[in-house]
């Protein structure tokens, strides 16, 4: 059986990750405009109200990292890692992830406006509660994300994989699921008036009904 990777305190009540060696905090720090590379390498560093504004990010590696009260406004990401991390009370405006690894992460009491996810690994994120209204998810692998009570009205969900994803309680009210694996979908415990999925999709769904399709 494979190993079932970490999740950087996957559930939102347990206690705040410890907090490291002064040496490894980056406190109220203006990053604005920075450019970060594959050279820039990060671990279990903690960065505090830190400004990430129109922050370039190309390939950059951030593991068990904590971020806490960081802006990362209309900051782009590709190609760059963030595993294992913990999101807490940060706000992504205008920020784009292109083909980044976020495996392991969780974010908590965060605020996603215009935000764009492509491609990329974000399996086993936690995003429970989480108000992603009007996000944007393509071609994403997202296996056994936490997506419990999360919002996703109108939110652009297409050729994902959400396979083993926890969408209970979940609002997908007139989301586009087209092309995404929704085989763990209980359409009895989620909200999805008006979402647009293909006709492969609603027989997926009518399986798990146990309807029998013909």
């Amino acid at each position: 059986m494979a190993i079932r990777p970490a999740r950087a305190n996957i559930d939102p009540a347990s206690h705040e990750p410890s907090i490291p060696d002064e040496g490894l905090v980056i406190r109220d720090e203006d990053w604005y405009g920075k450019e970060l590379t594959d050279a820039d390498r990060y671990t279990r560093y903690s960065f505090l109200d830190t400004d990430w504004t129109e922050v370039v990010n190309e390939g950059a590696v951030f593991d068990e990292c904590t971020f806490a009260g960081v802006k990362f406004n209309a900051s782009r990401h590709t190609g760059a890692a963030f595993t294992n991390c913990t999101f807490k009370r940060c706000t992504f405006f205008d920020t784009g992830f292109t083909d980044c690894k976020l495996v392991g992460s969780l974010f908590r009491q965060c605020t996603f406006t215009l935000f764009e996810v492509s491609g990329g690994d974000w399996s086993f994120v936690g995003l429970p509660g989480a108000d992603l209204r009007r996000a944007g998810f393509d071609g994403v692998r997202m296996r056994e994300v936490d997506l419990t009570a999360a919002r996703l009205e109108k939110a652009t969900v297409t050729g994902t994989d959400l396979s083993g994803a926890m969408l209970h309680g979940s609002n997908l009210t007139g989301a586009d699921l087209r092309g995404s694996d929704l085989s763990s979908l209980d359409p009895l415990t989620v909200e999805f008036k008006g979402a647009m999925i293909s006709l492969e999709q609603a027989a997926t769904i009518a399986t798990t009904l146990g309807w029998h399709v013909g």
